[in-house]
This record gives C-alpha cells, sequence and structure tokens, in this order.
C-alpha cells in the first residue's frame, strides 16, 4: 500500500511524504511511485537549460523507517510496551557497559522517544476531532497516561545511576529526556489551541489541567537545567528552535536508513557503448578493406578511404551510443539505492527523471491533467513542458523484520523539492488592474501574477493503481499555496 502526504515545507520547497507498506505475508515487495509534473511553458524549463544534475541538486529525498504504531495508553499498559525493551536494555548496560549493550541502550532510547511523539501527535489529532461529549474521557485519560510516561521514563535514571555510567551515557539518558519534556509541552499546547478552536465553551474547563502539567515539566525543566522558552529573551528562545532541531535529528536517527546511492545499469551501458564502438570499428574496417583491394596499398584512393571511414567511424559510434542511451532509459533508472540496518540488506529504491512529450504520457494522466483549451490553443504542440520522476521501491519484509523486535510496517521516502529554479523567470508579482469609478472616471487596484505547477502522482502496486492530481500555486515570492 502507498500513501502521501503533500505538504508546504517552506517558501521555496514542496515535501512529498511517501508511505510504502509491505505486507506481513508478502516476502518480497514492490512499488512504483511516479509524479508527472507539467510546468508552464513561460517559466523557460526544458531539457536543454535543466538537466538531470540541476534536478537532482534542487530534489532531495531521505528514506527511513515507519515509526511503529503505539496508542498512547499501550506505550504504558500493552505487553509489548517500549518501556520494557527500554528498561531491560537499562539494567544490561547499567550491569556491564559493553559495545552491544551501548547500541542497544542507545537504540530503545530513541525507539522509545520516536514512539512517544507519533503517539502524541495521533492521540491530540483524533481529540481535537471528537465530539464534545467525547472530550472529558480523552483529556482526561490523555493527561494521566502523560504524567505515567513521564514519571516511568524518570525511573530509568535510578537504574543507569551507577559508578561506572560515564557522562556519554548519561548523556543519552538526558537527551532523551528533554526531548520527551519538548514533545509533551509542544503537543499539550496543540490540544489546548484544538480544544479553543473547536470547543470554545468547554476551553476552560480543560485548561487548567492541561497547564498545570505544562507548568509542572516546565518546572522540571529548569530544574534540570534545560532550555525553556522566554518571550523577554529572544537569543535564548533562537537557541531554543536550534536545541529542538538537535535533539530532533537526535531521537529520529535511528530511524533514517543506511543508504548507498550509485548510478544504475552500469555493467549494461558499458558493454553497450563497447557494442557501439565495435560497430563503427566494422564499418570503418569494411571501407578500408575494401577500398585496398579494389586500388592496392598505398594509393590515394586508400588515404582518402581511410581519412573519410574515420571521419564517419566517429559519428557512427556517437550515434550508436545515443541509441543505446535512449533505449537504456526506458529500461533502466538513474541511480539505484541500496537500503541497509545494521548491515542487513532489507531492499533497495531506484529513481529517474526525464523529460517527456506528449504523446508519450497515458491517456489517464492527460485527463486528469484536465488542460485548459486556451493553453492548447495558445501552444499548437507540447504546451508545457513535463518532467517524469520515478521511483521503484522493493523491501524484503523477512529481513525488515529481522532487524528490530519492533514491527515497522514499511519504509517511508520524504522527497522535498526546491522550485525556486522554476521562479527565476517570472514576472512580477504585482499587476495593475482598472475598473470604473463615478468621480475620478478610474481607480486602480493590485491584482496578483499567479503561475500554475501541476503534480499528478500516480501509486502503484499488486494491489494499487490509484491518480492523484496537486497544484501548487507559485510567484516569484515562492509557493502562495498547495491545493489537491
Amino acid at each position: 500500500m502507498i500513501d502521501e502526504q503533500v505538504k508546504q515545507h517552506d517558501r521555496y520547497s514542496v515535501e512529498i511524504k511517501v508511505s510504502f507498506g509491505a505486507r506481513k505475508k508478502l516476502k518480497l515487495n514492490d512499488f512504483a511511485f511516479n509524479i508527472w509534473m507539467f510546468i508552464p511553458n513561460s517559466l523557460d524549463v526544458n531539457r536543454f537549460n535543466y538537466s538531470k544534475s540541476h534536478f537532482y541538486r534542487d530534489l532531495r529525498t531521505n528514506i527511513r523507517l515507519t515509526t511503529p504504531v503505539y496508542l498512547l495508553r499501550n506505550i504504558v499498559w500493552a505487553e509489548n510496551s517500549p518501556f520494557i525493551y527500554l528498561e531491560k536494555a537499562s539494567r544490561q548496560i547499567a550491569s556491564q557497559s559493553s559495545r552491544t549493550n551501548l547500541q542497544e541502550y542507545e537504540y530503545q532510547i530513541k525507539m522509545f522517544l520516536s514512539i512517544l511523539k507519533s503517539s502524541l501527535r495521533d492521540e491530540v489529532t483524533h481529540i481535537n476531532g471528537v465530539k464534545p461529549e467525547d472530550l472529558d474521557y480523552l483529556v482526561v485519560n490523555f493527561i494521566k497516561n502523560v504524567r505515567v510516561i513521564f514519571e516511568r521514563y524518570k525511573d530509568i535514571y535510578h537504574i543507569i545511576n551507577v559508578p561506572h555510567i560515564d557522562s556519554k551515557l548519561m548523556g543519552s539518558y538526558l537527551f532523551g529526556e528533554e526531548f520527551m519534556c519538548n514533545v509533551i509541552e509542544k503537543y499539550s499546547f496543540i490540544l489546548m489551541k484544538g480544544i479553543k478552536n473547536g470547543h470554545k465553551q468547554l476551553y476552560e474547563k480543560y485548561k487548567t489541567p492541561i497547564l498545570s502539567m505544562v507548568n509542572e515539566i516546565i518546572e522540571f525543566k529548569k530544574d534540570r537545567g534545560y532550555q525553556v522558552v522566554d518571550s523577554e529573551q529572544k537569543n535564548i528562545s533562537s537557541d531554543f528552535v536550534n536545541r529542538l532541531g538537535l535533539l530532533k535529528k537526535y531521537a529520529e536517527s535511528h530511524l533514517y536508513l543506511n543508504v548507498k546511492k550509485r548510478k544504475d545499469g552500469v555493467l549494461t551501458e558499458q558493454f553497450l557503448y563497447s557494442l557501439a564502438a565495435g560497430i563503427s570499428m566494422i564499418f570503418a574496417t569494411i571501407i578500408a578493406f575494401s577500398v585496398q583491394q579494389q586500388f592496392g596499398n598505398y594509393t590515394m584512393p586508400l588515404f582518402v578511404a581511410l581519412v573519410v571511414s574515420y571521419m564517419l567511424k566517429d559519428r557512427i559510434k556517437e550515434l550508436a551510443r545515443f541509441y543505446f542511451a535512449h533505449k537504456m532509459g526506458s529500461k533502466y533508472f538513474d541511480h539505484k539505492i541500496a537500503m541497509n540496518i545494521n548491515d542487513t540488506d532489507i531492499g533497495w529504491a531506484k529513481e529517474s527523471m526525464d523529460f517527456i512529450s506528449d504523446s508519450k504520457i497515458p491517456k489517464e494522466i492527460l485527463q486528469l491533467r484536465n488542460r485548459s483549451s486556451i493553453i492548447d490553443a495558445t501552444y499548437k504542440t507540447d504546451s508545457e513542458k513535463v518532467i517524469l520522476y520515478r521511483m521503484h521501491m522493493h523491501i524484503d519484509r523477512e529481513k525488515l523484520n529481522s532487524t528490530s523486535p519492533y514491527f515497522f510496517s514499511g519504509v517511508n521516502s520524504i522527497i522535498r523539492l526546491n522550485t525556486s529554479q522554476y521562479l527565476r523567470n517570472m514576472d512580477n508579482p504585482d499587476f495593475t488592474l482598472y475598473l470604473p469609478d463615478e468621480l475620478e472616471g478610474y481607480q486602480t487596484t493590485k491584482g496578483k501574477k499567479l503561475y500554475y505547477l501541476n503534480l499528478i502522482i500516480q501509486k502503484q502496486n499488486e494491489n494499487q493503481n490509484e491518480l492523484r492530481h496537486y497544484r501548487l500555486v507559485l510567484n516569484r515570492d515562492g509557493i502562495i499555496r498547495i491545493e489537491e
């Protein structure tokens, strides 16, 4: 199963989070994910001024494991609770600080933090969307479960507070503690905001207990010496934001896969290029032998024939290379990415980018694009430039299961596309418009010059073949909005 989330990451970048869910009972899972980018002709983005290297410079792809799914209450009470693994790893490192125990200890801290963040997000999103009569039970249990999680993590400190635990080992625990405080604080405020916006009449009832818990955590952070948000000290707020980013990278670092990217089809490419050289050499040799047999050695016709055959040989070689490269383009990808966890290969991914003409675009893609007739009337051929980005994902379910006691449903590919290069030929965003005025005769107003970048996303596996259409609305100042 493939799911995608498309959102604006910053002023110039769009982020596409693609989840590839591998079936539990299927050993080898294969997925195809394609993005058809329809770019207005007026932006002057084409194969001559926007090469593959330009595209991959603007495209950033990270591949990571999906976070195991836990209900917030199951983090505390379930039989396979993350605390069971974390407490076991903590006792092992307290008994013997070997390299294996150290790796397991840090791994379990990071897994707990990732699961907690994901569970808090899902729980708060759920509570903010329920009916008013369900709020009381859910908010009370949210506060109860968060308090228990907070206290139970603090109990880990008593397990590892032994003489041979050095500052590095203790630091891992403290990083986790600080991150835990920050995410609880963040999602508690998001919960308060959601209740205020959705159930304003009940806001005062739930604000006090939630805020009481948040204040306790903030006081705990101050006692520990962790940074807190202070509206009167701007430098501290900037440092706090930077610290949040570092802690987030620390907490999620174990989910990112070890990847090795290389060019796809290298051996086949070299073989075909050698074949092209051989074809050109056969041509030159046939010409030389034929003229030599007809006119003999050391003659002017043979000299001319050798020069001409040499000239044509290079052209034939380049034409053959171009032909084979074109044939390879449809069967091979630009890059092949090997995915690895703890020296275990769990699969691979391939990606490729090409400009394509309308004649090579499937009919269902063009129908979903639903191009305006005035665009086709203005540009008789190739009314838009089209980039096709392809990704093929292969996951070995058995090897993935063997890497951890946790169940990972699959992998996420986070694709981030920077649109800065598409903005360079855009007009001024402000456009003067006129309208009648009874007193002055006319008046002016400002219109906005907008451009539309259409994305058609195609998701395919053995049980799925879906299309989604998104539209990026841009002007010279960056991305205005994203429409589905």
